[in-house]
């Protein structure tokens, strides 16, 4: 059997879902810390914040748009007995969009007013995408990606890791990097680096990339980077 034929033959590898679930896990639930932690009446970090919330819920939008073309139905029609856990995924999916609206129209009125009322609006709406998130999350990896992990060829799921990419703007790409190898236990972190970048993009990273991350992490974490 050939690389290019076992890309086309059913059982595929879903690991690097996990790694994104990992991810979002981190920037929301210290998205959350941050907003709670921020100080009312500061125009200079209702301005970071909001437009670090703005940011990392429009990534989860797009991730979620990934899904919805490119999952889904085709699971469905791969696993017609898994249908009812999709049913599920698109119910919780509408749910997160109409969280992450409210949260990305509280932040952009807490930017525009920062005082004691809209932050507290943006720390609500955070908990309640919290909340939706950690629920949705578990019930894809216990639901979903064991079945998907059988009837979908590699090349099929790759194409939900190239839609992502595709999705996130190149200047911001090493800033996503930073925050996934910070998910991960710096053990599994060093391995990623070594195994998912080519060379040339390691050495970008640990000379430019790095650098970026940790600038932009320290401006939005502030004290509690």
């Amino acid at each position: 059997m050939t690389a290019a034929q076992s890309l086309d033959e059913p059982g595929c590898n879903t690991d690097d879902m996990l790694m994104v679930h990992g991810l979002m896990r981190l920037v929301f639930r210290d998205a959350e810390k941050l907003v709670r932690a921020a100080g009312p009446g500061d125009p200079e970090r209702a301005s970071t914040l909001g437009q670090h919330v703005l940011e990392i819920a429009d990534g989860l939008h797009r991730h979620h748009t990934g899904e919805d073309q490119l999952l889904w139905d085709q699971l469905s029609s791969k696993s017609p007995g898994c249908a009812i856990h999709v049913g599920l995924m698109k119910r919780q999916h509408a749910a997160m969009g109409e969280a992450l609206d409210r949260a990305e129209e509280a932040a952009a009125a807490w930017q525009r007013q920062p005082d004691e009322a809209h932050r507290a609006a943006v720390l609500a709406s955070l908990e309640n995408v919290n909340a939706l998130l950690n629920e949705h999350l578990g019930d894809e990896e216990r639901l979903i990606l064991p079945t998907a992990g059988q009837v979908f060829t590699q090349r099929e799921w790759n194409r939900l890791g190239d839609h992502g990419r595709a999705a996130i703007p190149k200047n911001r790409m090493f800033i996503q990097l930073g925050f996934i190898l910070d998910s991960m236990p710096p053990d599994v972190g060093r391995q990623f680096l070594a195994e998912a970048l080519p060379a040339p993009a390691r050495v970008l990273y640990r000379l430019i990339g790095r650098r970026q991350y940790i600038a932009h992490r320290r401006r939005v974490y502030g004290a509690l980077a």
